[in-house]
């Protein structure tokens, strides 16, 4: 089903230039696309989503189970709600979190003649039963679709070299320096929190949630394409920011007004 309307939702808290996002999806895509203020201060109960958020939260990277009742959680949820610069840190069920989004919706805007997409600025993962453990994820597709901007620096594996020193700052000093450290130290070339690339990163990722409601697709193979899901740096950056933009396939959908 082809969406009649696609909005985007702004995460003012991070870099990404959701206006110039929807401006690019609407230069390619026939539907009307249009921005709104952050998701949490456009629908629902505050208090309702501040315990959705911490029934989301994952307690540990390896067991399946999510969530704590306890008042100080639910009361951290409610501040960052309210004052999102005071939030960070916290991994959430990436589906748990959409299906609080789709409840917090106006009941006329949940089919998918209008796809919502809440750009957001918490870290969010998806449980790996092959392997027993959750995944951070840049985007979440479906409705609405949720993509996460911190995903975007922490979800794909680094290059080998940032591995190779947090192991050997780890033998030195016997603990794990921060990321924060590491991308100080090291020049490598990999998307790091606030980039100036971020916004032109999330292009991609916002025409596959149109995609995939308007053609039932999901994320293309290709890797030399927009709409593919890399799960590395190196792939990302060739993939999201190095031309050709589209591969053969969907540059004939798509890819008016590319270059390259």
């Amino acid at each position: 089903m082809t969406p009649a309307t696609v909005t985007l939702y702004r995460a003012p808290t991070t870099v990404c230039d959701v206006d110039a996002l929807a401006e690019w999806l609407a230069d390619r895509i026939d539907p009307s696309v249009q921005v709104r203020d952050r998701f949490v201060s456009e629908y629902g109960d505050s208090e309702a989503l501040a315990g959705s958020f911490a029934r989301a939260r994952v307690i540990s990277p390896y067991d399946r189970e999510t969530g704590s009742e306890m008042l100080g959680i639910k009361r951290y949820e409610e501040r960052v709600l309210a004052e999102p610069d005071r939030g960070g840190g916290v991994l959430y069920d990436g589906f748990q979190i959409q299906r609080a989004f789709n409840r917090a919706l106006p009941k006329e805007e949940r089919s998918l003649s209008h796809l919502h997409i809440p750009v957001l600025d918490r870290v969010l993962a998806t449980w790996g039963d092959h392997d027993g453990r959750w995944h951070k994820r840049i985007a979440v597709l479906g409705q609405p679709t949720l993509l996460s901007i911190p995903g975007l620096y922490e979800a794909p594996a680094k290059p080998e070299a940032y591995y190779q020193e947090q192991q050997r700052h780890a033998l030195v000093t016997g603990d794990t320096p921060p990321r924060e450290v590491l991308e100080s130290e090291l020049e490598l070339d990999m998307l790091v929190e606030d980039d100036p690339r971020t916004t032109e990163a999330m292009k991609g990722y916002v025409l596959a949630a149109y995609h995939l409601v308007a053609t039932g697709e999901g994320f293309c193979a290709a890797e030399e394409c927009r709409l593919s899901n890399p799960h590395r740096h190196a792939e990302l950056i060739r993939s999201h920011l190095e031309a050709p933009a589209f591969c053969a396939e969907h540059r004939n959908i798509y890819g008016r007004n590319e270059e390259g």
